[in-house]
C-alpha cells in the first residue's frame, strides 16, 4: 500500500499550497457530477415506466372524497354544526396530509413487492393542496370569531341588520301573566334574541316581550312581529314559551318566574341572564352569552360554537359546563365546577369551595377547592391560594402554582413550571421542554429526588447533585417526609427558600373575594384553545 499523501504531485516534491477557490471549483464540479448522475437515473427510470409500467390508480384520492362526503352529510343533516367542523378542521386539518401519506407510503410497501413495478398516478394532489388552503381558511376564519363576537357585542345584532338599509320595527307587549302550581317547571325557547329572566315575590309566571322587525313597510313588520310572537302555553304545573323566530327579526324576552320554578332555555342568536332562581337552571346557548347570579341548585351549560361567554356569580349548586366556549369566569361558588370542552379565551375563577374539574384537548386541571384564584389564557395558567390536592397536565403554557395548601402534581411540555407550597406537602413536577423551579417555605420538610438531562441544578438546601449531562439531585431537607419529585428532559431545576404563606384558611364567606373578580374586557379575546 502506498504512504505517498494524496497531495504530493507526481514524481515527489512539495505539495502546492493551498488554495481556497480551487478547493471550490473542485467540491463544485462534483456536485454537478452528482447531480447530472441523479437527473439521469431519473431520466432513465421515467422512460421505463412509459415503455412498459402499467398505471395503477391511487386509492388516497377515492378515500379523501368519501370522507368528505360523509362529513358533509352529517352536516346537512343536522348530526353535526359547520361551526364545530370548522373549529375541529382548522385545528386539526394538518392530520390529513399525515393521513395521506402514510397511505401512500403503504401503497409504496404494496408496489414494492410487486414482481412487476406500477405506477400510481396522483391526481388527488389538486385535491390535498385545496384541502390544506381550505385548513388554512378556517383557521383564519376561527380566529377571527372572536373579533366577530366583540363586534357584536359592541353594535348588537339590530345595527348588523340596519346595514344593510333596513328600518327597524318596534313593538312591545305583554303574553302571559298567570299563576303557576309550586315547583312549575318554566321551558323557553328563542332562536334569535336576548332572554332574560329573574325571580319574582310571587306565583305568577309574567312574559314580556320586546318584538324588533327589520322591513321596509309596516305590512312587513307585521308579519315578522306574527312570527316571532312567542306561543306561550300553561299546563298544569308546566309553562312552554315558544318562538319560531324569523332571519329578519328579533324577539327579546323577559320572563318572571316564581323563585322556585325549575327553567329551561334553549337560545339560538342571543343572550341569556337569569338571577335569583332557587332550583337551578338549565341552558343551551349555541350563539350567545350567558350571565348568572344569585342562584340555588345546580347549573347546566351547553355551548356549541366557541363564541360564548359564561359567568357565574354567587351560585349556591353544582356547575356543569360543556362545548366549546370563549371567557368563562366564575366567583363566589359553593359547588362542584365541572368544565368539558375547549376554550378560546381566558379563564378566571375565584373563591371556589368545591371540587373544580377543568378539561379541554390540551389542559386538565383538577382542585380541591379554591380559597384565592385560578387564571387561565393561552399562554399561562396561574393557581393563587388553593387546597390541595391540585392536579395540572398541560402542555405550551408556564404554570404558576403559589400558596397552595395540599399535594400537587403539573406535567408540562414546553413551558416553565412553578410551584410554592405553603407547607409540608408532597409535590411531583414533570417538565419536558422548560425549566422547574419550587419555593419552599422556611419550615419545609422532605424528602427530595430530582433529575435532568440536558440542564444545570441549584439549590439552597445543602442536597447532593451528582451527574454531568446527566444531573440529579437528592437529599432530605428538614425532618424529611413528603416526597418532592422534579423533572426535567430539557431544563434547569430550582429548589429555593422562600418566605412563609399564612396558616390554612377556614371556610370563608362568599363576600371576601368580590375586589378579584375579573372586570370585563373590552378588547378583542383571545381565540386559540386552551
Amino acid at each position: 500500500m502506498s504512504t505517498v499523501p494524496p497531495n504530493v504531485p507526481p514524481g515527489g516534491g512539495a505539495p502546492p499550497p493551498y488554495d481556497p477557490r480551487t478547493q471550490w471549483r473542485i467540491y463544485r464540479e462534483q456536485q454537478r457530477a452528482a447531480w447530472r448522475a441523479q437527473r439521469d437515473a431519473w431520466r432513465a427510470q421515467r422512460h421505463a415506466w412509459k415503455a412498459g409500467y402499467p398505471r395503477v390508480p391511487s386509492v388516497v384520492g377515492p378515500l379523501i372524497l368519501i370522507g368528505i362526503g360523509v362529513v358533509a352529510l352529517l352536516v346537512v343533516t343536522g348530526r353535526i354544526s359547520f361551526d364545530a367542523v370548522s373549529s375541529w378542521y382548522a385545528q386539526w386539518w394538518p392530520l390529513l396530509l399525515i393521513g395521506a401519506g402514510l397511505a401512500l407510503l403503504a401503497e409504496w410497501m404494496l408496489d414494492y413487492s410487486r414482481k412487476t413495478p406500477v405506477r400510481r398516478s396522483g391526481n388527488f394532489v389538486g385535491i390535498l393542496i385545496f384541502l390544506a388552503f381550505l385548513g388554512i381558511c378556517a383557521a383564519g376564519y376561527n380566529g377571527s370569531r372572536g373579533s366577530w363576537n366583540w363586534m357584536r357585542s359592541q353594535f348588537g345584532d339590530n345595527d348588523f341588520f340596519n346595514h344593510f338599509g333596513l328600518p327597524e320595527h318596534d313593538l312591545d307587549q305583554q303574553v302571559l301573566n298567570t299563576a303557576v302550581p309550586a315547583n312549575a317547571t318554566v321551558d323557553i325557547e328563542d332562536p334569535r334574541g336576548d332572554i332574560s329572566i329573574a325571580a319574582g315575590d310571587g306565583p305568577n309566571v309574567q312574559v314580556e316581550t320586546h318584538e324588533m322587525a327589520f322591513a321596509n313597510s309596516d305590512a312587513d313588520a307585521k308579519d315578522i312581529f306574527k312570527a316571532v310572537a312567542p306561543d306561550a302555553t300553561v299546563s298544569g304545573g308546566a309553562v312552554t314559551i315558544r318562538s319560531q323566530g324569523n332571519d329578519n327579526g328579533q324577539l327579546n324576552l323577559t320572563v318572571t318566574v316564581p323563585s322556585s320554578a325549575r327553567v329551561t332555555v334553549n337560545a339560538g342568536h342571543g343572550d341569556v341572564s337569569a338571577t335569583g332562581l332557587a332550583a337551578g337552571i338549565s341552558i343551551t346557548a349555541p350563539h350567545g352569552d350567558a350571565r348568572l347570579s344569585s342562584i340555588k341548585g345546580p347549573v347546566q351549560m351547553h355551548f356549541a360554537s366557541g363564541k360564548n361567554d359564561f359567568s357565574a356569580h354567587q351560585v349556591d349548586g353544582d356547575i356543569t359546563a360543556d362545548g366549546n366556549s370563549n371567557d368563562l369566569t366564575f366567583s363566589e361558588i359553593d359547588g362542584r365546577i365541572t368544565v368539558n370542552g375547549e376554550i378560546f379565551g381566558e379563564v378566571h375563577m375565584e373563591d371556589i369551595s368545591s371540587p373544580i374539574n377543568l378539561h379541554t384537548s390540551i389542559t386538565d386541571v383538577q382542585i380541591a377547592s379554591l380559597p384565592g384564584q385560578m387564571t387561565l389564557d393561552s399562554d399561562d395558567l396561574r393557581v393563587v391560594e388553593a387546597r390541595g390536592p391540585v392536579h395540572i397536565v398541560t402542555h405550551d403554557k408556564d404554570v404558576n402554582l403559589s400558596q397552595i395548601y395540599g399535594d400537587s402534581y403539573v406535567q408540562d411540555s414546553t413551558g416553565s413550571i412553578s410551584i410554592a407550597p405553603a407547607g409540608a406537602y408532597a409535590l411531583e413536577a414533570i417538565n419536558g421542554k422548560g425549566d422547574v423551579t419550587i419555593t419552599l417555605p422556611p419550615d419545609a420538610s422532605g424528602i427530595v429526588d430530582g433529575h435532568t438531562h440536558n440542564g444545570d441544578i441549584s439549590q439552597d438546601y445543602g442536597l447532593t447533585i451528582s451527574g454531568d449531562e446527566n444531573k440529579t439531585v437528592s437529599g432530605t431537607i428538614g425532618a424529611g417526609g413528603p416526597k418532592i419529585t422534579l423533572s426535567a428532559d430539557d431544563g434547569d431545576l430550582a429548589i429555593r427558600k422562600g418566605p412563609a404563606f399564612p396558616a390554612e384558611p377556614t371556610a370563608q364567606t362568599s363576600s371576601q373575594h368580590v375586589p378579584h373578580l375579573k372586570a370585563p374586557k373590552s378588547g378583542n379575546p383571545q381565540t386559540v384553545a386552551q
